[in-house]
């Protein structure tokens, strides 16, 4: 029996996406539909994680978002107009309707709340409550908005978004996750939001964390977006289900992630290992960076990618399973070896599969209760054979020394040579800074739990 897949997109919401990719155009000339973004004359007040006035990340300004979509709000009403609401030059008259069915296709873009964010409601929820279809121009006999009216109304409630990372930075708590172990360190900040908005809204923000193994399986991790920023030559562990992760302008540092329900976007990394379950994976412009996946999505390489390296998913901790469970992750199917180019580059140098030459496992090294007890869905065949390749040499190693029939003082002697070349090791590789932030802090606290 053969089964056909339709599959369809909102035209309305498809409209409304592609207006809003202006948002990130930058070009040496205004664009044609509206003033460039992010404006080179115009600073944005939003706060950032060190205390300095400006924060000047395009893509997480939501001052910026905010003022363009208050400004071209008359535009993206357009766009739902049906063509009849239309005048030769495609333009809106002042007797324009949106239908119904059009005006919900706003809930791509905006909700809303009446009782000082406490509960969150889809626009057209809103809309339709009866003490505001007054003002917002709404008809009962025609089923459909009047234009004019309902663009005043949504510019008249408009406000920044009370969940976003700005409100986080500004008003979030403060977490004393990190250790300021030196200097560096004191720049570090973790915030959070969890106590401010309802559930769904939650959001971790880590920056500026440097040289250190930092982790947490904690209920302000549980379906949070986190977004890691600026962090250098360090090991995070966050060994909970979240909801979507971005990791941004981060070296030399290695990141394991719980299972993550929507994106993890990686951009702007350099030499940064991430090791995450996911259901999607995307990349921008990062260098030299390595990933460990499992997901049922081809990866997506957007434009400036060089040397990234995918390579199967390789741990697992003891509460794995139970979390992938909650996100509504599996073993199968897992597209980690099957990027794809989203952009007009073409050069084979962007990204490479892992040898199994170059492979090995990846142990975490802290102790949660619970049943994974192995990698989820285990390694590729020739992945696995290459680690039991390994293993056999290990084997023979220990059979050749048992056999050697070392003298006592021959054994001491071989024993000390060993440790000296594995710390030697350990110094050449940078990881004998990981095993030494292993060791707990003074105060006895366990960073992996609560």
């Amino acid at each position: 029996m053969q089964v056909s897949y339709t599959l369809s997109v909102d035209t309305h919401q498809f409209l409304l996406f592609l207006y809003i990719q202006q948002i990130n155009k930058v070009s040496l000339r205004t664009s044609l539909i509206g003033e460039e973004w992010p404006s080179p004359r115009v600073r944005s007040p939003t706060p950032d994680l060190v205390g300095q006035s400006n924060f000047h990340n395009k893509n997480w300004d939501e001052y910026s978002h905010h003022a363009f979509i208050q400004n071209h709000m008359s535009y993206l009403l357009e766009l739902l107009l049906d063509p009849d609401q239309l005048t030769k030059s495609s333009h809106s008259t002042h007797c324009s309707l949106v239908s119904l069915e059009a005006a919900q296709a706003l809930g791509f873009l905006i909700e809303g709340t009446l009782n000082k964010n406490r509960t969150i409601h889809s626009f057209i929820d809103l809309a339709l409550y009866q003490p505001l279809q007054a003002r917002n121009g709404y008809s009962k006999t025609t089923e459909s908005f009047s234009l004019k009216k309902l663009q005043a109304w949504i510019k008249e409630c408009f406000a920044l978004n009370p969940f976003g990372m700005s409100a986080c930075i500004k008003s979030g708590r403060k977490l004393a996750w990190a250790q300021p172990i030196d200097v560096s360190n004191r720049r570090a900040k973790i915030v959070c939001n969890i106590y401010k908005v309802p559930r769904g809204n939650h959001m971790v923000i880590m920056s500026h964390i440097s040289r250190q193994t930092l982790a947490k399986s904690s209920e302000t991790l549980v379906e949070a977006r986190v977004k890691i920023n600026h962090c250098t030559e360090s090991y995070i562990y966050l060994l909970s289900p979240l909801r979507c992760v971005t990791i941004e302008k981060c070296r030399n540092s290695t990141i394991i992630l719980g299972p993550v329900q929507t994106v993890l976007h990686v951009q702007m990394c350099d030499h940064v290992k991430v090791i995450s379950v996911c259901q999607r994976l995307s990349l921008s412009s990062t260098t030299s960076c390595t990933f460990h996946v499992l997901t049922p999505t081809r990866p997506l390489l957007f434009s400036g990618n060089q040397g990234a390296v995918f390579a199967p998913f390789h741990t697992h901790y003891s509460m794995l399973e139970d979390h992938m469970g909650q996100t509504g992750l599996a073993t199968v199917p897992n597209y980690w070896d099957r990027p794809q180019f989203l952009s007009a580059e073409t050069d084979h140098q962007a990204w490479k599969l892992m040898s199994p030459r170059e492979f090995y496992t990846f142990v975490v090294p802290f102790e949660i209760e619970g049943d994974t007890t192995e990698i989820p869905g285990g390694l590729p065949p020739v992945f696995l054979k290459s680690m039991e390749q390994r293993q056999q040499k290990v084997q023979m190693w220990q059979k050749t020394v048992k056999e050697a029939k070392l003298t006592r003082e021959q054994r001491k002697q071989f024993q000390a040579l060993v440790e000296y070349k594995f710390n030697e090791w350990l110094l050449k590789t940078g990881n004998r800074h990981q095993l030494d932030s292993l060791v707990p802090p003074n105060d006895g606290t366990n960073q992996a739990a609560g």
